[in-house]
């Protein structure tokens, strides 16, 4: 268990990397195997940002359980598991978690980004010192990162999960708060969100 040593928590929501299970609309174009690929490239590459975030302590949440010797360093990150029947209450459950620690900020990440640097996170929770929330909205009507100072709950509830108009209910719930919005960037969950991406394409993809 990693100590604490700040006050602000990262967490990282990941799936367990499995064969068909991820990046499944992805997989309708480029098959499974190469989806899972594409998924775990994602994936140490959340892991090797996050590392390198000075200004918080950090805790992976992993989908089906949790991995010793994995790709996420015990030393920097806490494990836990994700708990709860949907994504809110996953999400709810690890906040709760993290505030209850004693965590004054807390901001979580997904792991599917290809263009998120560890300088964007610890600028969202230096705009947490000014701001109540901080949205990273991501194009397709949700959102790559969300972060508060105090636990806002109904964030978390009532959401059509999945669907573009995630965003719009978080903000409307947010109504009487302040909130940040930061730059868009784009999830990687269909083949036209790495056509534009030279790494993933010349490696995946088409490799020479």
């Amino acid at each position: 268990m990693s100590k604490k040593n700040s006050k602000n928590l990262l967490l990282v929501f990941t799936r367990n990397p499995e064969l068909g299970k991820a990046k499944t609309r992805l997989a309708k174009t480029v098959g499974d195997e190469t989806a899972l690929e594409i998924y775990k490239f994602l994936l140490e590459r959340t892991r090797n940002i996050s590392s390198e975030v000075k200004n918080a302590d950090k805790a992976v949440y992993y989908s089906v359980k949790i991995r010793e010797n994995d790709i996420w360093d015990a030393s920097t990150f806490q494990k836990h598991q994700q708990v709860g029947e949907d994504l809110g209450v996953r999400m709810l459950n690890a906040f709760k978690n993290g505030f209850n620690a004693g965590y004054q900020k807390v901001m979580i990440i997904g792991s599917d980004l290809y263009d998120l640097s560890s300088k964007n996170i610890e600028k969202a929770f230096e705009e947490l010192d000014s701001n109540d929330v901080v949205i990273g909205p991501a194009e397709d009507g949700g959102y790559y990162l969300l972060g508060m100072n105090t636990l806002q709950e109904n964030v978390f509830k009532n959401k059509d999960w999945g669907t573009a108009t995630v965003r719009k209910e978080t903000l409307t719930a947010l109504i009487d708060k302040k909130v940040k919005l930061l730059a868009f960037k784009n999830d990687i969950d269909i083949y036209e969100d790495i056509v534009d991406i030279p790494e993933i394409m010349q490696t995946f993809i088409n490799p020479k």
